[in-house]
């Protein structure tokens, strides 16, 4: 798949899911997750939705002709997916009482992914300039 392609189809794709999972957040697991998951799992919401909002401006907005380009995009795409499942994960087998401990690493890989994100965009503004 194109990284154009990649980018507007999963920036779409979270954002979508972004939407489900808040409102799930919101009325399901309000009664089933303590007040600190349920913090925890919004706080996973909200990040997939920046995210989101960002695959979607640069997807519209990155030449694609560099190779970048698709490595800011694979970070967020990667990074989201980490950051924010794993903390899905988490928060709900938390509350069936089978914590997924495997889980915990892999959100702070997948927030690094999204630093190095940003990072590499901030270096796509600058490097033109050196």
């Amino acid at each position: 798949m194109e990284t154009i392609l990649l980018a507007q189809f999963m920036g779409a794709f979270y954002g979508f899911l972004a939407v489900i999972l808040g409102a799930f957040g919101a009325h399901a697991l309000k009664k089933k997750l303590s007040q600190e998951l349920l913090q925890s799992f919004e706080t996973g919401v909200r990040y997939q939705m920046f995210h989101a909002i960002v695959l979607l401006v640069l997807a519209f907005n990155l030449g694609f002709d560099q190779a970048l380009d698709t490595y800011i995009v694979n970070c967020f795409v990667y990074g989201t997916l980490l950051f924010s499942f794993s903390i899905y994960g988490l928060c709900l087998s938390s509350a069936k009482g089978r914590k997924l401990r495997f889980l915990g690493p892999i959100t702070p890989l997948g927030g690094l992914l999204l630093v190095v994100g940003w990072a590499l965009l901030l270096y796509s503004f600058i490097a033109p300039m050196l």
